[in-house]
């Protein structure tokens, strides 16, 4: 897994920097820490979602995977085969972070669950989330991310 590595954080947020380019190996986080641009994989198929991170044994710092689902659903994962420790984004339809769980352990197979209606999930590695200030209600910018996403697109 090869990206290359991007991060812009900024200490706030301007109005205009809500309708920021995007490409489909980007996902951009935004809150009140700033910004976060993570290079990711995009898993938008089952046997892509099936697969995830599994068997990966590094990540860069701001690497990770973008689960993609059809529509809003309940979600749950678990760390079967997967070998380092993970942040678990998981945002609804528009982006909104609802729910975070931090430091997933490598191998366990403890069902993580994200919330009821869930359509993303961003994986980076364990303990980011927390290191870069990244809370429930910041948003995920993305292209796939809609068709009202709550930081669109240009």
């Amino acid at each position: 897994m090869k990206f290359a590595l991007t991060v812009t954080l900024t200490s706030s947020l301007l109005a205009t920097t809500a309708q920021a380019a995007c490409a489909p190996d980007v996902v951009t986080v935004q809150g009140d820490f700033g910004r976060a641009r993570f290079s990711v994989d995009v898993a938008d198929t089952e046997a892509a979602r099936a697969k995830g991170l599994m068997y990966v044994e590094e990540m860069g710092t701001f690497e990770g995977m973008l689960f993609v689902y059809d529509a809003p659903r309940p979600a749950s994962f678990w760390m079967r085969n997967t070998l380092i420790p993970l942040d678990m984004i998981f945002a609804e339809a528009d982006g909104t972070i609802a729910n975070i769980h931090a430091e997933a352990i490598p191998l366990d197979e403890t069902p993580i669950f994200g919330g009821e209606a869930i359509a993303y999930v961003l994986e980076v590695n364990g303990g980011l989330a927390e290191r870069l200030g990244i809370a429930p209600g910041d948003v995920l910018q993305h292209p796939a991310i809609g068709p009202d996403p709550a930081a669109p697109c240009e």
